[in-house]
């Protein structure tokens, strides 16, 4: 891979939530004397949406439906069980095509389906909008169980995404996964929040409402450490940061205020008259 690729290649594999069409046209903005290089970005597209779990609506269907490694077909087909669809994804325009059937079999069939069933209340219950998917992984001898909740502001500067993967071994009921939470907001700057939480436990009931109940417990237990992060950044360091006194390092007297001479008393140079 060339070194222009490698770099614009990473651009796309670092784009944030809602944001990637702006960075495809940001690349094209740097690439002008290179147009083909743009057309060599299949694969980083590729990863990008595979790796954030990227959502599309089917053109008869109003769920989402995800983009993932763990539901793909190869060759740019992908399934969904609750649907019982596969799908065609273009990478680069964000959209799904070519709708077919698609029934799941295989000796994990009955687990993804009863996992999927609990999955859809806890989903509904705890996230406003978001898309989840249950799938037969490594030749049917475990499950993956996906989440991804996206949350769009670009008219306030901010975008966000919350993903959790879960893999489910049904031979040791060990399921082992992550939560990741992705925020940029860009309002007079350019501030991303970027967090990782590693799960491993042990399910005593290795049912699909068994792994739902633990993946339940694990989502609450982070979301409580966040909030408690969050509470101590606000009053903490971030309060921190802001400036105490003006320069002149005298304290305002909040009641004389309005007789202050803006540039001369606060700001500590000249007033003009």
């Amino acid at each position: 891979m060339s070194s222009a690729k490698a770099i614009v290649s990473s651009f796309v594999e670092g784009a944030p939530p809602g944001e990637l069409a702006d960075v495809i046209a940001d690349i094209k903005a740097l690439t002008l004397s290179t147009p083909s290089l743009v057309k060599e970005l299949g694969p980083a597209l590729e990863k990008y949406s595979e790796d954030q779990f990227i959502t599309a609506k089917l053109p008869s269907g109003s769920q989402p439906v995800i983009v993932s490694a763990h539901s793909s077909l190869g060759g740019g087909r992908y399934y969904d069980v609750e649907s019982s669809s596969s799908f065609a994804f273009d990478h680069a325009t964000q959209k799904a095509s070519a709708v077919q059937s698609y029934v799941l079999e295989g000796a994990q069939a009955d687990l993804v389906k009863s996992t999927l069933k609990a999955l859809s209340p806890y989903v509904k219950e705890h996230y406003p909008s978001a898309a989840y998917g249950v799938y037969s992984i490594e030749d049917d001898s475990r499950i993956a169980i996906v989440i991804v909740a996206n949350k769009y502001s670009p008219g306030n500067f901010w975008n966000g995404r919350w993903r959790s993967l879960y893999i489910f071994d049904p031979s040791s009921g060990a399921l082992d996964g992550s939560v990741k939470v992705d925020v940029h907001y860009y309002e007079d700057g350019n501030v991303r929040l970027l967090t990782k939480k590693p799960v491993t436990v042990s399910v005593s009931s290795g049912t699909g409402a068994g792994i739902i109940k633990e993946i339940s417990a694990g989502e609450k237990k982070y979301q409580e450490e966040l909030n408690r992060s969050f509470t101590s950044l606000s009053e903490g360091a971030f309060k921190g940061l802001r400036r105490q006194l003006p320069v002149t390092r005298q304290k305002i007297e909040w009641d004389k205020v309005a007789s202050y001479r803006l540039g001369q008393d606060i700001g500590g140079g000249s007033s003009r008259r």
